[in-house]
């Protein structure tokens, strides 16, 4: 049988169900703001498998895929350990905001501190109290205002946990993403835990296809590491993507795109138009690289140097 474990002092055995309320700070009115941590436990021996979401605010989609897979009785492993944090920027989430109230970007704040600023301070926690409990992590994300991602996972290649983990998701693209200082994915790292990060759609609005993706690819990695029998098939196409490059608008105006995220693309070819608002001008908008489009900024108007489209390229 498996050994009890502790989160934040409270001890939770095999077998067991428990919500524990990690405290973070207090609003200016005193009103305390608690981080609800779901710790699901298999009877039998098993690795403990953190499942995050909602480091931006406004980043909905892997708190939806989080809150389907809790509703629909998903995290109940037989083996092992689920983790589950549906809402770590509890701040952001409230604002309906990317960042937290002092303006810091939580995934840019790790390892933290207990008497730095507020987000540091909650990454601290996170640090001190769940990091290292864990052995494998998948943190959801989605792209950024107005930017939509293809479904995707982003680790670094060649590392063999990141590989199994990857590999187990299969979603439809595998992005190598380097360590970013101060994020999430490197703190853990830095303490030998293995996250891969998950991203999907965009912020402030639902994706179904999205949403459905995490949540297979959650429920094929928790076959894989044996804490359930049975999970959803892969019928889509597996495509590795060793870089990616952004292809910024030269001119502002009108973005008309004529490719859908997920495209492949070639060099050179037309995959758009800039326009200005008065039917006086019209500039082509050519792809850089071959590759695929793993991420389109879909709003109309656009500032020269905005990001337009995103690309994997293949080595």
């Amino acid at each position: 049988m498996a050994r009890s474990i502790k989160f934040n002092g409270t001890t939770v055995a095999p077998g067991q169900e428990l919500r524990i309320d990690l405290q973070i700070a207090r609003l200016p009115t005193h009103t305390n703001i608690d981080l609800p941590v779901l710790v699901r436990r298999g009877l039998n021996p098993g690795p403990v498998l953190l499942l995050t979401a909602g480091l931006h605010g406004d980043e909905l989609n892997g708190i939806e895929i989080l809150r389907t897979m809790i509703q629909d009785k998903l995290l109940h492993p037989v083996a092992g350990t689920i983790v589950a944090i549906p809402i770590v920027n509890i701040y952001g989430f409230l604002q309906n905001a990317r960042y937290l109230p002092d303006g810091k970007d939580l995934n840019r704040s790790f390892p933290g501190s207990n008497t730095g600023s507020l987000a540091r301070r909650v990454a601290h926690v996170l640090m001190k109290d769940i990091i290292p409990q864990i052995d494998y992590g998948i943190d959801f994300h989605t792209g950024g205002a107005n930017i939509t991602n293809y479904p995707q996972i982003r680790m670094v290649f060649d590392n063999k946990d990141n590989e199994f983990l990857a590999d187990a998701f299969a979603a439809p693209f595998t992005l190598n993403s380097p360590l970013i200082d101060k994020s999430f994915r490197k703190a853990a790292a830095s303490k030998g835990k293995s996250i891969i990060v998950y991203e999907g759609g965009e912020s402030q609005r639902f994706d179904k296809d999205a949403i459905q993706e995490g949540i297979d690819g959650a429920l094929r990695v928790m076959q894989k590491l044996g804490m359930i029998e049975q999970a959803p098939q892969v019928y889509h196409e597996r495509i590795r993507l060793d870089e990616s490059a952004w292809l910024r608008a030269r001119y502002s105006g009108i973005f008309h795109y004529f490719i859908n995220p997920g495209d492949f693309i070639k060099r050179n070819q037309v995959i758009g138009t800039i326009t200005d608002p008065y039917g006086e001008s019209e500039f082509k908008v050519k792809a850089k690289h071959s590759g695929y489009v793993i991420g389109l900024n879909q709003t109309p108007v656009i500032n020269a140097g905005d990001a337009l489209m995103h690309v994997g390229v293949k080595g």
